[in-house]
């Protein structure tokens, strides 16, 4: 759901960036990194867990269609929502400036999308109170399901009314989002689902990391395992280099919705086109581990510059 600079005017383009820019220096404001040996590591690897997860694209079956993880949930559990959200910003940034993945006037935008609804109102308003503060499996994972859902929905109806204020294209609004919401349900389930996986593990692996119903400090005030952050990395590196040789080459949502709405669509978001399943690509691997670290990086530092400033004010 990386939108392109082409869907965005300049005017939504701006606000989209100044309030991506707000937020985030909000954030930075808000979190509280413990001075440990595992929080700001979590930090680094979840994003970069994400990154790489974000390179495997699922097919979504009789549409032609195909889906990635947002994983804004997941990281907004694991971290809090302030830090989730920084780490998004680099996420989204890294794929940006590096891969082209997602327009730099649509990054704001796009920071909106994939960040803010899923850290800001879909795990405070819907994961946490679900979850509760004893979460079991079953409310786990009914959290997971309708907060990943409702925050991909969310994203969805954003990526239409930004395109729609722009006045760009020329794609008739109501086919576009009567498209976009239910293809993103379908992506929303398959998300739900694994993010389910990914916090049932975690909670199994370490049950103090999942405080949904409390207000703690973001980024788990030392409730990180190192083997929990080791855990992380290996599925990074798994998925970077060797799964992502699996990912679907059908278009994702955002690019089939277009394709569906619009005969001018191949001028605004190109469809791949179908290749050779699974596509083993050295270059494919190395673009993952390499996007990944870069990602580790710039969440890292992040987090590791709030530690430092929590430091000096305790």
């Amino acid at each position: 759901m990386h939108m392109a600079d082409a869907l965005i005017s300049p005017v939504v383009g701006g606000a989209g960036w100044a309030a991506t820019l707000a937020l985030a220096a909000y954030s930075a404001r808000k979190i509280k990194v413990a001075a440990d040996d595992t929080s700001v590591p979590m930090m680094g690897v979840g994003a970069a867990f994400v990154f790489a997860a974000q390179m495997i694209n699922f097919t979504i079956p009789g549409t032609g269609s195909s889906g990635h993880l947002g994983g804004g949930l997941i990281l907004a559990a694991l971290l809090g929502p302030h830090a989730a959200f920084l780490a998004m910003a680099s996420i989204l940034t890294v794929q940006a400036l590096f891969f082209a993945d997602g327009g730099l006037l649509a990054l704001g935008c796009n920071v909106i999308n994939l960040g803010f609804f899923p850290c800001f109102l879909a795990y405070p308003l819907l994961f946490r109170p679900i979850a509760g503060q004893g979460p079991t499996r079953a409310r786990l994972t009914a959290a997971a399901m309708i907060a990943a859902i409702v925050g991909l929905q969310l994203g969805a109806f954003g990526v239409v009314l930004e395109t729609k204020l722009s006045g760009n294209t020329a794609l008739p609004m109501g086919t576009f989002l009567l498209l976009m919401q239910p293809i993103h349900l379908a992506i929303g389930i398959v998300e739900g689902l694994a993010t389910a996986a990914v916090l049932l593990f975690v909670w199994q692996a370490r049950p103090g990391i999942l405080h949904a119903g409390s207000a703690r400090p973001d980024a788990g005030a030392g409730a990180v395992s190192k083997k929990l952050v080791a855990a992380f990395l290996v599925a990074t590196l798994a998925m970077g280099a060797v799964l992502s040789w699996f990912a679907s080459s059908r278009p994702d949502g955002l690019e089939w919705a277009v394709a569906k709405a619009s005969s001018v669509a191949e001028k605004v978001a190109p469809i791949a086109d179908e290749t050779t399943w699974p596509a083993v690509d050295a270059g494919t691997s190395l673009a993952g581990v390499v996007g990944a670290a870069l990602t580790l990086v710039v969440a890292g530092a992040i987090g590791f510059a709030a530690r430092r400033r929590f430091a000096a004010k305790g």
